[in-house]
């Protein structure tokens, strides 16, 4: 079987007006990932990412650790997050107050979006939401088909957190519930490790970090 290896992006710069760009912590995570593949002799014949900033720098990054990567990248829009700020701006008003935890912090903003994913799932942001949850997962699985038709042998994706749970949580046929918790759960530049062939994708590993294992990049763990 062809194996997949999924990328979350590196470290984004959350609390910025930006989101969507790579911070100094990100782009060494994401070049200690291209050495460990390159050390590994980890070589790839299909590079497929979403089509944000930071994949594509997540991408850029791994590639100055790693030459001889193929010069071509496939871009498929299902491998794109979620708009978090987008859902919060839709909650109902009975919710409004969510909202504030994005101005007190990482960890208060991160309880707030377990609590917006929940009620995106339950339907409750359908009517003011830009993508409902059923669309999302969709896209997320016309992204996987994708990979699975490609014909190649050894696929890195670059995507992102929301879209790695979700896939995860389809394959293991689990409730939208499972696929909030598994997003909670990813670190930036980890690596979740499937196989597959045109019929089926199986999930090997899970949000692996062995390029973050050395104590002295244990500061270098992150999940923004």
């Amino acid at each position: 079987m062809a194996e997949l290896f999924l990328v979350r992006h590196g470290q984004a710069s959350l609390g910025a007006s930006d989101y969507d760009q790579l911070s100094n912590t990100g782009e060494q995570q994401c070049l200690w990932l291209g050495e460990h593949f390159a050390r590994d002799n980890i070589r790839f014949d299909h590079i497929l990412t979403g089509t944000l900033r930071r994949h594509a720098q997540t991408l850029d990054a791994i590639r100055r650790a790693m030459p001889g990567l193929p010069a071509e990248c496939a871009i498929h829009s299902g491998l794109n997050e979620y708009d978090f700020h987008a859902l919060f701006a839709a909650l109902p008003d009975a919710h409004r107050g969510l909202a504030d935890a994005m101005k007190r912090g990482s960890r208060e903003f991160f309880k707030a979006l377990r609590q917006v994913l929940h009620l995106w799932t339950e339907g409750a942001l359908d009517e003011r939401a830009p993508e409902t949850w059923r669309a999302f997962q969709q896209r997320v699985a016309d992204a996987r088909a994708a990979i699975q038709q490609s014909g190649a042998q050894r696929v890195l994706v670059v995507t992102s957190g929301g879209v790695i749970g979700a896939l995860v949580q389809q394959l293991l046929q689990a409730p939208a519930a499972a696929a909030i918790a598994l997003n909670m759960q990813i670190r930036n530049s980890s690596v979740t490790h499937c196989y597959f062939n045109r019929e089926a994708l199986q999930l090997s590993s899970f949000n692996g970090i062995a390029h973050l294992d050395d104590p002295q990049r244990h500061s270098f763990q992150t999940y923004g």
